[in-house]
């Protein structure tokens, strides 16, 4: 596999120079934010959740908290409500956040797992769908669509469950049915559509039209609870930031939501820098890293195949260019990972008792990598991001286990 042009590794060169900008207080408060185009829109009952651009929207830049602001009673990601951007006074709960941090080694590099799997629906995708479906339940919604490969569509089938909102999951027609049936278990309507993750996609924004859109990959409020991981760590280590953080991307939410919440801790005086990101695809499909190779902040062309990291499979990531510039203001890299390797991770956590999908083994898969580029530096603080629970993709782990065993038995 290449390594990163000279160009690339220069721009990931880490970049702090607007991380205290705090817009939304200076402003008259935080609003929507087209950062594509400077357009800011205000948060209301309209529920949007893309621009008249049709680009995705953030939230204004916001101040952060600290640590006498985390509401220590609460047992759950809630306990960082004050660093969301409005009250939510009736927050849809169940218990997610507060994962653990294990201590653990990964090709000689000592690592923490954090474990989101422990996550009420087996994901981290349940920290920003329980801020996203509280916003849109405040608002009134009754009725919500999705389109998701798996875990987020079970997520937000689960949150509108217990919002009793109801919700339309649009999936592609050949997503794992473990996570097509968690879906349907929460009383969600599942939509099988025929095609690949970007039919789906589509065929969610033609719907829109009609039904308020809960889509996690463009709806600015789910980035809001995903930043909540970073204060989780920034806790979990003390109310110290680590020095870098190993994560896995499709979308790039969770590469989105650690830059957000680090970037506002740093912005409060909490940290004095921003951890480096250190960002996994599956070779078989990764946009965002060819793209980071090549130095630019725009689709170029690549090569996509099936991947056993299905989760991961997004050939056309909405906030590309947001993604790839919270890499580099990071000073982080990016590393794409063959699937012969994603499959000995998964073999190799499981050995360690953590049962890891293999989207989410695609981190732990890209450590030895990063290690040997140097980007890894020994005695420093690493956290490795592990997204999704291996029960969410009983189809992927059977192949990569059973198969695993059949060519041992041909040895």
């Amino acid at each position: 596999m290449a390594e990163p042009s000279g160009d690339a590794r220069d721009a990931g060169a880490r970049d702090t120079s607007d991380t205290s900008d705090a817009r939304g207080v200076r402003d008259g408060g935080p609003r929507y934010l087209d950062e594509r185009t400077g357009t800011g829109y205000p948060i209301g009952a309209d529920l949007r959740w893309r621009a008249e651009s049709g680009a995705p929207l953030s939230v204004s830049p916001l101040p952060g908290i600290t640590r006498a602001d985390v509401d220590t009673a609460r047992r759950s990601l809630w306990r960082y409500r004050a660093a969301l951007p409005v009250d939510l006074p009736r927050p849809v709960s169940l218990g997610e956040g507060c994962t653990p941090l294990v201590d653990g080694e990964w090709d000689g590099v000592p690592v923490s797992f954090k474990l989101e799997w422990f996550s009420p629906t087996g994901s981290f995708k349940d920290r920003g769908t329980s801020v996203m479906i509280s916003f849109l339940a405040a608002h009134g919604a009754t009725e919500v669509i999705e389109d998701s490969s798996g875990n987020g569509g079970a997520s937000v089938a689960a949150y509108c469950a217990a919002a009793g909102i109801r919700a339309r999951i649009l999936v592609p027609a050949a997503t794992s049915p473990a996570k097509v049936l968690q879906a349907r278990a929460y009383g969600a309507e599942v939509q099988l559509v025929p095609g690949d993750r970007e039919a789906t996609a589509a065929e969610a924004l033609r719907q829109s039209a009609t039904t308020p859109y809960a889509g996690h990959n463009w709806h600015p409020f789910f980035l809001q609870g995903v930043k909540t991981l970073a204060y989780e760590i920034w806790e979990d280590l003390g109310f110290t930031a680590p020095d870098t953080v190993v994560t896995v991307a499709g979308a790039g939410s969770t590469v989105l939501g650690l830059h957000l919440g680090f970037t506002e801790l740093l912005t409060a005086g909490q940290i004095d820098r921003l951890p480096r990101l250190l960002v996994a695809q599956p070779a078989h499909c990764a946009p965002l890293y060819a793209s980071f190779r090549a130095g630019t902040a725009a689709p170029v062309p690549f090569t996509c195949a099936p991947t056993v990291a299905e989760g991961a499979a997004i050939q056309r990531p909405v906030r590309l260019p947001e993604v790839l510039r919270a890499v580099r203001r990071s000073g982080g890299d990016m590393a794409a990972v063959p699937e012969d390797a994603i499959e000995d991770a998964v073999r190799a956590l499981a050995a360690r008792g953590l049962y890891a999908e293999p989207t989410s083994a695609t981190a732990a898969a890209a450590v030895g990598l990063f290690a040997a580029r140097g980007a890894l530096v020994p005695g420093e603080r690493t956290v490795v991001v592990l997204t999704g629970s291996g029960l969410k993709a009983a189809g992927a782990m059977g192949r990569v286990v059973n198969g695993a065993d059949d060519r041992g038995s041909d040895r």
